[in-house]
């Protein structure tokens, strides 16, 4: 990847744009993950289904995206994503990121931690678990963004 890319994608993930939804369709979102992460590509598959426009950038280390992008501590999961200026963290639906988009509230970001079962991407039979969508500022504040069940 060039390093000039990731700059630009990282500058719109600092808050530099936060453009909404136009039109009613989803804009582009770019997705940084593990090559070997299968996970990670049924999230994509997932934002496809919802409209998303995705491109994706094999990455061997993620820890650095995640610095680069701010994302605070005990926040993170498998993938980091980029759309219209915020950070998209882990297994976060597609509602919840179209919601963020519409609403444009000025924040960092959206995460769900860690790799709940049930989340988008984490399916696995009928098993659900509850977790959070958390909405995230570069002042390390927090607050619960949605709830799924």
């Amino acid at each position: 990847m060039k390093t000039h890319s990731l700059a630009f994608s990282l500058m719109a993930v600092l808050g530099f744009s936060t453009t909404a939804l136009a039109g009613g369709s989803a804009p582009g979102i770019h997705v940084y993950k593990s090559p070997t992460c299968g996970c990670c590509s049924d999230w994509i598959d997932h934002l496809k289904e919802n409209g998303f426009d995705v491109t994706s950038t094999n990455i061997n280390d993620m820890g650095r995206i995640k610095v680069e992008a701010g994302l605070i501590p005990g926040l993170g999961s498998c993938h980091t994503a980029t759309v219209n200026g915020y950070v998209i963290e882990g297994h976060v639906p597609a509602d919840d990121i179209k919601r963020l988009l519409s609403q444009a509230p000025k924040a960092s970001g959206l995460s769900v931690p860690g790799m709940p079962v049930g989340a988008p991407g984490m399916e696995m039979g009928d098993r659900k678990d509850h977790y959070k969508v958390i909405l995230f500022n570069e002042q390390g504040q927090t607050r619960v963004f949605s709830e799924h069940h």
